[in-house]
């Protein structure tokens, strides 16, 4: 299994965190946090990683080099002009084997990626899936109507200015399978939530939900940053970090 984890973001909403390095390098626990994702995903067998860069690329390329002192494999891209989370994915096309998950940079996730993808694979008809539960900040959330299987209805793209009477927000979390390459254009700034995921449900195409209990934080602004630097004492216990 290979995992792609978005790192190319300019990371505005987080400054001064981000004066000096891109957003997925602040430190949780005096850790990166792009430390901490690696970590995670090679708990669950995944070693290859692919990793797309724009702000302060060397910052990220000089402190994980190749990834062979974590035991690992990271291919980088780096991205001239930002193509967007769903570009970042077309621009990997050739590198890209199989079924891979897909991350945001900027979200703490301790999450059991081997169930996710056995989830994955019990839905045969699925090209994708997404991690998705409530959220306490629902308004600034793509949000997605499922049916009572998950399986995805509609996206409702941020912001909002009123919510749909009955949604999941996606958690920055998902595993696809290499088809979905396919319908993404090629060199132009295209994302993920509202734009790809809305264009294959167009097209009858089948997308699910991922529900778990398992600690996951954005920590897209500096208040939810600090709240993941709060809880980690108490995750360092729970999850043996």
């Amino acid at each position: 299994m290979q995992a792609l984890i978005l790192c190319a973001g300019l990371g505005t909403r987080v400054r001064p965190l981000t004066d000096n390095i891109p957003k997925p390098m602040g430190p949780i626990g005096g850790k990166p946090l792009l430390e901490h994702h690696i970590e995670q995903f090679k708990k669950h067998g995944v070693n290859d990683f692919l990793i797309n860069l724009h702000y302060l690329p060397d910052k990220i390329t000089d402190y994980f080099g190749d990834g062979s002192d974590w035991g690992v494999k990271i291919t980088y891209k780096y991205e001239s002009e930002l193509l967007g989370t769903a570009g970042a994915i077309k621009n990997f096309e050739q590198k890209i084997k199989n079924k891979f998950f897909l991350l945001y940079g900027d979200v703490f996730s301790l999450l059991d990626y081997g169930k996710l993808y056995q989830s994955f694979l019990k839905k045969p008809d699925a090209i994708g899936m997404a991690v998705v539960g409530d959220t306490d900040h629902p308004w600034d959330s793509d949000l997605a109507e499922v049916d009572n299987n998950l399986r995805f209805l509609k996206i409702h793209k941020k912001p909002h200015e009123t919510l749909p009477e009955k949604y999941k927000a996606m958690r920055a979390v998902y595993i696809f399978d290499k088809d979905i390459t396919q319908f993404i254009p090629e060199k132009i700034h295209y994302n993920l939530d509202h734009q790809l995921l809305s264009d294959i449900l167009d097209k009858g195409l089948s997308f699910y939900g991922y529900e778990t209990s398992d600690y996951i934080k954005d920590i897209g602004t500096m208040e939810r940053y600090q709240k993941c630097n709060d809880d980690f004492e108490k995750l360092k216990l729970q999850y043996n970090l």
